[in-house]
Parts: structure tokens; sequence; C-alpha cells
């Protein structure tokens, strides 16, 4: 149970974004050689977060997130339920339109079809699995997660291997001040440190996904041992992400979109500088494929979880009035992505994730960091 738990979060996380590369350079890499470390930082902070979330919901029995907000900021749910709401819509419309637009992307690249029947097709597959409810989401997740732990493995790591010394000589010259080709930025410590706190941000507003999840759980030791998992996990992937990305930082094919196509896929053209580099395209967009149908799932199934219960709440499990609504909320909001979608990747990822961080950080963060010291503060007396 606790694995299958650390693994829908990872599916979370391993979206669209991530699966391209994007997603980590410009929240990592870009801030040159910091990106070696502060993945933790981020990675740390969401274990912790969710598992004391978690366990709030498991205490208490509340398998949605409208549920957890209402219980969770109590006399202040009116502000913050609501708001929680429209982050979470900011959430499904940012994370899983990046899904379909990579998705989107890599498809068009490979097939030669139009973009939006790429997205369209993502999106039929997307829907369809998220109408059946947190059983399938969780097995989906487990059978997911080691595909693409596996996938991530066999490319990255012969990559790395093969390109050591071109990585660590631009290791070397990122700590020397020489930033990416793709980067704005100083290489300075604070705005990195920031951008990985902005990261833990928005990836934390996935957590209203996760209540749905911990409903089986039979102890809070249980969602100890994921929020453990979720943090090795989790951080071993980024890092290998981010090690393997140190040997493109200075291509100029990074900034050069209109003629590589790469410059929104930056592992793809890592992919490209290793051995077999045809064979660890393909594999890497299996992975962007993957990484697209995971975060779309448990996005829009967390958002069905929410409508269905609260339309359906006296209703049975199995009750048709559910079996009704649950296609019906799926469908509605993969078009909402679906629509967002059809402003690229890059542009969501640089734009739409910072709104989310910020809103993420006033709603969640900072209330969940007060709740933690109010608890710890009242075991103490």
């Amino acid at each position: 149970m606790a694995l299958g738990i650390a693994f829908v979060a990872f599916t979370s996380q391993f979206g669209g974004g991530f699966a391209s590369g994007n997603q980590i350079m410009r929240y990592f890499v870009d801030f040159g050689v910091w990106a070696l470390v502060l993945p933790l930082v981020s990675q740390g902070l969401l274990a912790l977060f969710f598992g004391y979330g978690l366990k709030y919901a498991y205490r208490n029995k509340l398998y949605d997130y409208r549920s957890f907000s209402d219980s969770f900021y109590g006399k202040y749910r009116v502000v913050f339920s609501n708001l929680f709401e429209i982050v979470y819509v900011l959430l499904v419309l940012s994370a899983t339109s990046a899904a379909f637009a990579t998705g989107g992307a890599v498809m068009k690249e490979l097939l030669g079809i139009p973009y939006l029947l790429c997205t369209a097709a993502v999106g039929v597959f997307i829907c369809a699995v998220a109408t059946y409810g947190t059983k399938i989401v969780r097995r989906f997740a487990f059978a997911i997660s080691v595909i693409i732990i596996a996938g991530l493995v066999a490319v990255l790591v012969p990559c790395i291997i093969k390109q050591w010394d071109s990585i660590t000589e631009n290791i070397a010259s990122m700590a020397g001040g020489r930033m990416p080709v793709s980067s704005e930025r100083t290489g300075s410590f604070a705005p990195a440190l920031l951008s990985a706190v902005m990261y833990f941000s928005f990836e934390l507003s996935t957590i209203g996904l996760m209540y749905q999840q911990i409903k089986p759980c039979t102890s809070e030791k249980q969602i100890d041992r994921a929020a453990v998992y979720m943090f090795i996990i989790n951080s071993a992937a980024t890092l290998l992400v981010v090690v393997g990305l140190c040997a493109v930082v200075y291509m100029p094919e990074l900034i050069d979109g209109e003629t590589s196509g790469l410059a929104d896929i930056p592992l793809m053209l890592l992919a490209g500088q290793g051995r077999n580099a045809g064979i660890l395209k393909s594999v890497i967009s299996l992975l962007i494929f993957l990484g697209v149908f995971s975060t779309g799932v448990n996005l829009i199934s967390g958002m069905v979880a929410r409508c269905v219960n609260r339309i359906c709440k006296d209703e049975a499990e199995n009750s048709p009035k559910r079996s009704l609504w649950s296609p019906i909320s799926a469908a509605f909001f993969t078009l909402a992505a679906l629509a967002a979608a059809q402003t690229g990747i890059g542009n969501i990822v640089a734009k739409g994730y910072a709104v989310l961080g910020v809103a993420s950080l006033a709603v969640v963060g900072i209330p969940f960091a007060v709740h933690m010291v109010s608890d710890r503060s009242s075991k103490k007396q």
C-alpha cells in the first residue's frame, strides 16, 4: 500500500514537463550548479508536507480534497476551501495541459499529423482511464512507475557514462559562473533556492488528488513509509535527469527551437548524443507518453472524485448516478485542459506553473506550515 501511494505521487510529478526535461531544466539546471543539491530540498519538503496532509486525512476519514479542506481550514474554510478549488483547477489546467502539449508535440514529430489531433488522442485515453476511479488509478500508477523508472535508467545511465567527461567539465564550468545557454540567471544561490521552493510549491498542489488514495490504509505507519518512499523515488529520478542534462547545457539547440524542434524537449537532445541514439530517442518518446498519461490520469481522477463525491454524496459506490457523473466530469475537465494545451508546453511551464506555485504557496504551503507548528506546540504542552 505504501509503495502504491508513493508511485501515485511519483507519476503525478512525472508528467509531460518532467518527462521532456523541460521542467527540470527551467526550475533547476538553468540556475547552475545548485541543481545538483536543490532537488533534495524540493523533494524533502514535498515528502514532509504530503505525509502530514495524508495523515490528517486518514485520521479524519477525508477522501477528497474538498472534504479535507473544509475540515483542515476550520473556521477559515469559506475562504481557503474555495481558494483551493481555484488552485486545483489551475493545477489541472496547467499540469494536464502541459502533459497534453508534450504528448502532442512528440506525436506530431513522430507521425507528422496535426498537433490538435495529437493532443485530442492523448485526451481521449486519459479521460477513459480517469473515469473509473481510485483503484484503477493506483494500479495504473504502479505499472507505469515501474516502466518509467526502468526507462529512465535505461536511457540516462548509458548517456551519463558515455558523456561523463563532458558532464564533469560542464559542471565545473557552471561552478565557475558560466550558465547554461538557455538560462538568463546569474548563478546566485538565492534565486536558485527560490526556484526550488516554487517547484515544491506547485507540486504540493497535487496533494489534492492524493487523499482518495489513502482510503484503504490501515495505519499511519503506512503513510509514513509512503512519504519516505516518495522522497527516495522522486529525488533519485530528479537528480538522474539533472545529471544527464548537464551534458547538453551548452548546446545551441536548447535555444534554437525553430530549427531543431528540441528546445522544449531537452531529454530528446540528450538521447541523441548517446550510443544507439535512435533507440534511446524512441525510449524517451515512450517515457514522455507515459508521463503524459500518468499525470493526466491522476489529476483528472482527483477532480472526478471531488465532483462525483459532492454530487452523489448519498449514493452507493457503484450506483448508476455515480456511473453517469464520472465520465461527464472526466470529459469536462479533459476538454478544458485540452483547450489550454494549444498554447504550447513552453508557455505552460514558464507562466502557468509560476502562477500555480505562488497560489499554492499561499493557499496550501503556508497554512500547512502553520498547522504543523501549531500541532507540535500543542503536543509539547
